[in-house]
């Protein structure tokens, strides 16, 4: 591939699958043409397949890899999320800034290499274990950017403002020590980071209130504020309505359903992205539709913690946006992801092919099509389509993979999404215009997973 330009014999383009697509970015890894019906320049390379946007992960906990398959255990007789979230913070206390630097470079190269081309990081552990503040209060935040910078990986990060130990102003746990951050004190931190990290094409910056239960009405409006004004318009994530426990809590304290609530109170729009959205009734669902909030999905974590199964075919059907997540990673696929999306409605509804609709008959393209674009919303990064004006985040797959090979190209992504033979399709990747995973190998991939085995074996000591 030349630097600033690849031709593609089919590249997946906003209406569909295009032939013949020159497509052409600047230094700065901005699309400036893409041009389908072309000729094929002299000194310009082909893809090697076809060539579609780049997946957006919208929410991921980066030191939660480390403890993929780790709790498939019993440890409590009526075993759930609450449960597993006890061990969690018991591994939590042992990340260290090295660490966690080294966990997010390997997790990083597993996203690129499937596709995901940016990562929204829901960034909770900010001090030492013992709650106290680093020196320099993004220390932790700050490894986690080097990583995604070192890895070529898009990053919108998202440090969490985590004030409360559950609804009702409750104290904080002493599991919760490294989370705790007043609305002005992570602001500062974030201008901090900001300031030696500025942001970019490849980096943005927003802020996550955790959930309704760990900050209130007060401290969630003094943050918007402080946003506002010192990063206007940047991206607000935040889990919502993910347990019943958490709407039980949420009815009996503030007297409403914890998206119900957020909605009455705050101006949620298209900056927002509501995280799980699991348990929302039949108004909350339109109400969040309407919103133009966009739905964090993360199918495969949600099936491991028990969550539930957000009600797709109806938010979907009255025009809801929604991305795709892998969370604690238990798996970092958005094929996944996909199909799971699909199957929880399947399931659930007893029919097939729930989630496709008047104007796409197939459910892997309509649901592809669906959760690039409402990622990239999420991010507050120009990626998502390829067009000019957004980034060359894109990736090629790989012809000759069983789900693909033979197949017309309507029916490639739903070869991609419901097929699982073999490796991965995903055979090349670029960010911003720069190839990060050439025929499935990340350059950095070997040294970087020495560093996390050794990591790994460290906190597992």
């Amino acid at each position: 591939m030349t630097r600033n330009s690849l031709f593609a014999g089919h590249a997946r383009l906003q209406d569909g699958w295009s032939r013949d697509v020159l497509l052409e970015w600047d230094d700065h890894g901005t699309l400036v043409a893409v041009t389908p019906d072309s000729a094929q320049p002299a000194g310009v390379n082909k893809a090697k397949g076809p060539v579609l946007a780049g997946m957006p992960n919208l929410h991921s906990h980066a030191f939660q890899r480390a403890m993929a398959g780790l709790t498939e255990y019993r440890a409590n007789p009526t075993d759930s999320f609450w449960s597993w979230r006890d061990l969690m913070y018991r591994f939590a206390a042992r990340i260290s800034p090295d660490s966690i630097g080294d966990i997010a470079r390997w997790l990083y190269i597993e996203m690129l290499k499937a596709g995901y081309t940016s990562v929204c990081e829901f960034h909770y552990v900010h001090h030492a274990p013992d709650g106290e503040p680093y020196a320099n209060l993004s220390e932790m935040a700050a490894r986690v950017v080097d990583a995604a910078a070192q890895t070529g990986i898009g990053m919108t990060m998202l440090p969490v403002l985590y004030q409360y130990g559950g609804f009702g102003e409750r104290e904080p746990a002493a599991g919760q020590a490294r989370f705790v951050h007043t609305p002005e004190s992570l602001l500062d931190a974030l201008v901090a980071l900001r300031a030696v990290q500025p942001e970019n094409g490849n980096l943005r910056y927003g802020v996550a209130p955790h959930s309704l239960r760990a900050v209130s009405k007060e401290s969630l409006g003094r943050l918007l504020n402080g946003l506002d004004s010192a990063f206007p318009g940047a991206p607000v994530h935040i889990h919502i309505a993910e347990q019943t426990a958490e709407v039980d809590a949420c009815l009996e304290t503030l007297n409403a359903r914890p998206v119900r609530w957020l909605l009455d109170n705050f101006d949620v729009n298209e900056r927002w992205c509501l995280v799980h959205a699991t348990h929302v009734d039949d108004n909350e669902v339109r109400a969040m539709a309407a919103s133009r909030a966009v739905a964090g999905l993360c199918l495969t974590t949600e099936a491991n913690l028990g969550d539930g199964i957000f009600p797709a075919h109806a938010y979907l059907n009255d025009g809801g946006r929604f991305g795709l997540g892998s969370d604690s990673h238990i798996a970092v696929d958005w094929r996944s992801e996909l199909r799971l999306l699909e199957y929880g409605q399947r399931l659930t509804r007893r029919e097939r092919n729930v989630l496709a609709s008047n104007e796409q008959a197939h459910v892997a393209d309509r649901l592809f099509d669906a959760a690039v674009q409402g990622g990239a919303g999420a991010t507050g990064r120009a990626v998502g389509v390829l067009e000019a004006g957004r980034q060359a985040d894109f990736i090629v797959l790989d012809p000759d993979h069983p789900a693909i090979a033979g197949h017309a190209p309507d029916a490639w992504l739903s070869g991609v999404v419901f097929c699982e033979h073999g490796e991965t399709p995903v055979l090349d990747v670029s960010v911003g215009g720069n190839i990060v995973v050439e025929a499935r190998r990340h350059r950095d991939e070997d040294a970087s997973f020495g560093r996390y085995r050794n990591t790994l074996a460290g906190l597992l000591k």
